[in-house]
């Protein structure tokens, strides 16, 4: 590094060399990283395999737990005595700034009672709509109008499209508490990379959503019980260019919606099982996965985990390998989820079209099921919530 302006001792020609990592370089947040971890472990915690951002401990019969973004950490715990060790400790090798209780948090506003955590993104979403001039625009029933498919060629392109890009980025990381918005972030974000003026059309027409549903958020109920379940479906030849089919699932811990996504397959489905079988096997990885994360944190679940599916075809296939000739072409992978049925992981269960609730990710709606559904994920306004409800 070049001397900075000012210092003169350097001689000429001469350079500095680093000691420790700086902000602003690219290897500033690996080496960070490596250098907490490190401390972390020193304080006897274990990171997980998981998720390398979480670190536990069990120490004296008490256990911590410690999730890390950055420089920004969460702490919670059995022993409060303990916590404050670990927090001096830290203090001590990093100097680092006490909060106190968790109330914001990477954009996330948290309200705790001794009925659960209400978790919303109320100020970001303000945010948004200061940033686009829509704070005074009338709402809309529902993200995007029912059966809206946008096209990659109609419409003028952007003469910004960088405006579009951010607006989606910004919609991207509003999903953390908004699953109700998971299908049209998906469909908004394949035109990014040449955006035009009907998709920001329909982009703006998203935050009028929002602007209704400003106070809305996800509500974990502390009286919920231990047992995951999840709801997997699809929507077949959903792409009009590529025909290929979405995907979507929702992975419930007692009542409490803790995981879900939409996403388009990778390769085109010759049938609406096909498709539904690909997204059972997708729904099967993320519970194995989550199942792992639980036992770090001490959570113990009942087995088989039910894994609700609205096609009797995709669970015929998932439990035996009936209509083999039919299934030939699929890959090994796909059959994931039937090694997870054999072995007891898994157990699918059929359930009713209209009470599929992962049908909300898949597709526009009207705006009375997209309400209802966003209801029975656990997506509460904030008056709601003081209601009682």
């Amino acid at each position: 590094m070049k001397p900075p302006a000012g210092y003169t001792k350097a001689k000429p020609g001469e350079v500095c060399r680093l000691k420790r990592s700086l902000y602003g370089l690219k290897q500033a947040s690996r080496q960070w990283n490596k250098e907490l971890s490190k401390f972390l472990k020193v304080l006897k915690f274990q990171q997980s395999t998981q998720d390398y951002s979480l670190f536990t401990r069990n120490l004296d019969g008490e256990f911590l737990v410690l999730l890390v973004y950055v420089d920004d950490i969460l702490l919670t715990g059995t022993s409060l005595t303990q916590m404050q060790e670990v927090k001096t400790a830290l203090d001590k090798a990093f100097t680092i700034k006490d909060l106190g209780q968790l109330a914001y948090f990477l954009g996330i506003e948290i309200h705790r009672t001794d009925k659960g955590i209400f978790l919303s993104q109320r100020k970001y979403i303000t945010d948004i709509l200061a940033d686009a001039g829509m704070l005074d625009c009338e709402s809309a029933p529902a993200p995007l109008s029912c059966g809206l498919k946008l096209s990659t060629e109609a419409g003028d392109l952007l003469e910004e499209p960088d405006v579009y890009r951010r607006l989606v980025g910004r919609l991207l990381y509003l999903g953390i508490t908004r699953p109700d918005l998971s299908y049209c972030v998906q469909h908004l974000s394949q035109f990014v990379h040449s955006p035009r003026i009907p998709h920001l059309r329909a982009a703006l027409h998203v935050l009028k959503y929002l602007k209704g549903t400003l106070d809305n958020g996800l509500w974990y109920s502390s009286s919920s019980d231990l047992q995951i379940s999840a709801y997997s479906d699809a929507d077949w030849s959903s792409c009009q260019y590529s025909s290929r089919s979405l995907s979507a699932y929702a992975v419930f811990l007692g009542s409490n919606l803790i995981s879900w996504k939409t996403k388009k397959q990778r390769s085109v489905s010759k049938s609406s099982a096909e498709a539904e079988y690909r997204s059972m096997s997708a729904t099967a990885s993320e519970l194995v996965w989550i199942q792992g994360l639980l036992e770090d944190l001490q959570v113990h679940i009942q087995l088989p985990v039910t894994l609700y599916c609205d096609n009797t075809s995709a669970e015929h296939l998932a439990h035996n390998p009936v209509y083999h000739d039919k299934t030939k072409h699929l890959k090994r992978e796909m059959h994931y989820i039937r090694e997870q049925v054999e072995a007891g992981f898994i157990n699918t269960s059929h359930v009713p079209s209209s009470q599929q609730l992962a049908d909300l990710l898949t597709k526009p709606l009207p705006s009375s099921q997209h309400h209802s559904l966003s209801a029975k994920l656990g997506l509460l306004s904030k008056v709601q919530l003081e209601g009682g409800v």
